[in-house]
């Protein structure tokens, strides 16, 4: 492994990931979200900008923070950004440099930019067998469709994510959040720690090749599945399920319960205490597969019998009982939520131009190793200086001339 950072402090000297280096050239969102998951478990990520305009997300605004765009903000923390011209001979050796010091390469351009740019798997391999190269794209490496442009969207239309979201009979619906995006960037850091892994028993580095449309296909999952087996197309169920009923969202009196009932013994709890034994005795919905079956009788019984109460009576009833249930809250609730606040998932940082900046904090709790929020999302350069001199010996001359030649 690479030596370990400098500036450690103690939370990140415990960090599951804390020996790691990870040169991060990806922009927007699949790359900047599984770098910043490598940072969240300690790796000191260095996120490689051009200089002058940087991330192309850090335009995406509004809403702005301290001139930085909240998209930027939410997928950058625990990174420095170190500016780097890569089409001049200069910055190209300087990245050079910074690879043989470094774990992992992280970049989403499209396919054949970085063999142009001379930054390709096969050039850096020469210079350190030991590293880890992912590449993120639209379509992946190889196959007919690899050097077509893949946006999010896009791809939530061709992987068939919005053939199976929206209302029934009504049109089709992307997901609210990027999701592709983020999925991506989950399958590009399990990839990347599965190679880490790989590389402790036998010391060698790969290639990693991630294709938006392979990780929207991967996680249609249930879906997927159900066609394989049936031949059978998908359809959209609204909020409905198609393997479980049952399971939706319903109206109440002054509002929307949603209602997940997974098995018999939940639906004979919910007959009980919402006082109708008759829908349980029913031999049509005794079983899932009954109720499946039927759903079409029983889903109108179920919504006049919702709307008989608002939906705090609802969920107090539904809880008691042990049946998942819940409210449809907004993003604001949510991030006010006291367990969501308890769980540790809004984090405050200090943030050079935004001052106290409230970021969503992560995710996974390692009992050993806890994931930290250690540094605000970087201001474009900010640590170019820092990392040229503490990783290259760099001094104040070099650093001033390479920035009066534009290469830094």
């Amino acid at each position: 492994m690479s030596e370990p950072p400098h500036h450690h402090n103690e939370p990140e000297a415990r960090a599951a990931l804390a020996d790691i280096r990870v040169l991060d050239l990806s922009r927007v969102l699949a790359g900047p979200f599984c770098t910043m998951l490598l940072a969240d478990y300690g790796a000191d990520v260095i996120k490689i900008e051009a200089p002058g305009r940087g991330d192309d997300t850090r335009q995406w605004g509004p809403p702005w923070a301290g001139g930085e765009s909240a998209y930027f903000l939410a997928v950058n923390r625990n990174k420095r950004s170190l500016t780097l011209n890569l089409k001049h001979e200069r910055g190209r050796h300087i990245l050079y440099e910074l690879v043989t010091r470094s774990d992992v390469f992280i970049e989403n351009f499209k396919v054949g930019t970085a063999r142009r740019l001379g930054i390709d798997y096969a050039t850096l391999r020469e210079l350190n067998p030991r590293l880890i190269y992912c590449s993120i794209t639209g379509y992946g490496q190889t196959g007919p469709y690899r050097d077509r442009p893949g946006y999010d969207f896009v791809i939530q239309a061709e992987g068939g994510i919005m053939s199976i979201t929206g209302p029934a009979g009504g049109e089709p619906h992307k997901v609210g959040v990027a999701i592709v995006d983020i999925t991506a960037g989950l399958f590009a850091a399990t990839a990347i720690l599965a190679a880490l892994h790989h590389r402790e028993r036998t010391g060698e580095g790969q290639y990693i090749d991630i294709g938006l449309l392979d990780a929207q296909v991967g996680w249609l999952a249930n879906v997927a599945q159900n066609y394989l087996v049936t031949g059978d197309v998908p359809k959209r169920y609204g909020n409905a399920h198609p393997n479980i009923v049952p399971y939706e969202v319903f109206p109440t009196a002054d509002g929307y319960v949603a209602v997940g009932i997974g098995n018999d013994a939940q639906y004979r709890r919910f007959c009980e205490v919402a006082g109708r034994t008759d829908l349980w005795e029913d031999e049509r919905f005794r079983t899932n597969p009954g109720r499946v079956e039927h759903r079409d009788e029983l889903i109108p019984r179920l919504r006049e019998l919702f709307r008989s109460r608002p939906t705090a009576a609802w969920l107090a009833l539904l809880r008691e009982a042990k049946i998942p249930a819940a409210p449809i809250n907004d993003v604001a609730q949510v991030l006010n939520d006291p367990h969501v606040l308890a769980r540790g998932m809004v984090q405050r940082v200090h943030h050079p131009t935004a001052g106290e900046l409230k970021l969503v904090g992560p995710v996974a709790k390692l009992s050993a190793t806890p994931a930290t929020v250690r540094r605000p999302p970087p201001l474009l350069g900010e640590h170019t200086a820092e990392v040229l001199a503490e990783l290259l010996d760099y001094d104040e001359t070099t650093i001033t001339n390479l920035r009066r030649e534009g290469v830094i």
